[in-house]
């Protein structure tokens, strides 16, 4: 069976939900905000979730929303921490491209500013170059292609997944 689906993986601040949007336009399917799908069925913001419940329980809260997504023939922007999730990921694999959104620290220093109120998954005290370090083998070793975003448009980038994972 041929995988029709798109799930965008990447750090916070790569681009993952506007570069997501785009493609789904582009390709006529549906998009989904993982992020989006946790804060509704939590009734609050991911920041909420770790502020209230902590990190384990986010993550938590993170898996179980993606174990409950379609992505057969959606894309996906999955949160930046979905690649903690071995379950997870598998389910989003098996009927989806993994696409990783791949781009330097500095770059992501300068587009996250809000560490503090963005809703990040991340361990107290945790540094963006800290999670940044921690996370990218994750993506690296869950990708089936990265796309190097360094330079191009949103627009850019999503036409570029599209040529890659047309089935």
């Amino acid at each position: 069976m041929a995988k029709k689906g798109v799930a965008l993986i990447g750090m916070p601040g790569s681009g993952k939900s506007t570069i997501g949007a785009l493609l789904a336009e582009y390709t006529g399917r549906q998009f989904i905000d993982a992020d989006d799908a946790i804060e509704s069925a939590y009734g609050g913001t991911l920041q909420d979730i770790m502020d209230k419940e902590g990190y384990e329980t986010f993550l938590g809260r993170e898996e179980k929303a993606l174990l409950s997504l379609n992505p057969q023939e959606s894309i996906i922007s999955t949160g930046g921490s979905a690649v903690y999730s071995e379950p997870g990921m598998q389910h989003l694999a098996k009927h989806a491209h993994i696409v990783y959104l791949q781009l330097d620290l500095a770059t992501i220093e300068s587009r996250v500013n809000n560490l503090e109120q963005r809703g990040i998954a991340r361990q107290a005290g945790e540094s963006l170059a800290e999670l940044y370090a921690r996370r990218v083998p994750l993506y690296e070793k869950w990708a089936e292609l990265t796309v190097d975003c360094a330079g191009l448009s949103a627009a850019e980038t999503a036409e570029r997944i599209a040529e890659h994972t047309r089935s």
